[in-house]
């Protein structure tokens, strides 16, 4: 029984979703969002709110159950408060600077990486005096945000004995003990 299924969408102000032929479309003030779900599962629309059905018990039905509600309500999320990521470089002489959507990256290389960032989301990058420089990113949606912030991720993922890498903020890394610690 997929208890996330179950879970009723509520639909705020301001945001329409269609469904033409197992594609359904999120409008909303901060853009337009489109996933494909198929013709088996059907979203039905009443007072504001928006259920996901499934026809039958089947195991494949019920994982597609639970994947398509959570998928849709990410997409409800995105388009009416948009999704933030944010990223920290740490280590000596990291850098990341921007122009517009283009993304520079200093990261210990003997080169500088340039990363176009797709248009639907916005970059800021900040380098504060005493802090570690860091990447902020917003998009409506999520999965497109999540796939970009794991590609920059890994142009260099944070090591475990000084933690230096990009990482994003708030992680806590885990640290091993240095080969002093086996005496």
């Amino acid at each position: 029984m997929s208890r996330v299924g179950k879970a009723p969408i509520s639909i705020p102000a301001g945001v329409t979703i269609t469904n033409n032929n197992g594609n359904v479309t999120a409008k909303g003030p901060k853009g337009e969002v489109s996933q494909f779900i198929g013709t088996e599962i059907t979203t039905d629309i009443a007072d504001g709110v928006l259920t996901v059905n499934r026809p039958s018990d089947s195991k494949q039905h019920k994982a597609l159950h639970g994947l398509y509600r959570a998928l849709i309500h990410n997409m409800v999320v995105g388009v009416s408060q948009g999704h933030t990521v944010k990223q920290e470089l740490v280590g000596v002489g990291y850098k990341v600077s921007n122009q517009g959507n283009l993304v520079d990256f200093t990261l210990g290389y003997s080169h500088r990486i340039m990363l176009e960032i797709p248009q639907e989301i916005k970059v800021t990058t900040e380098t504060l005096k005493g802090q570690n420089p860091s990447i902020t990113m917003e998009c409506a949606d999520k999965q497109l945000l999540g796939q970009i912030a794991a590609k920059i991720r890994s142009f260099r993922k944070p090591e475990p004995y000084k933690g230096k890498g990009i990482k994003f903020a708030g992680e806590v890394l885990r640290k091993k003990a240095g080969k002093s610690a086996s005496k």
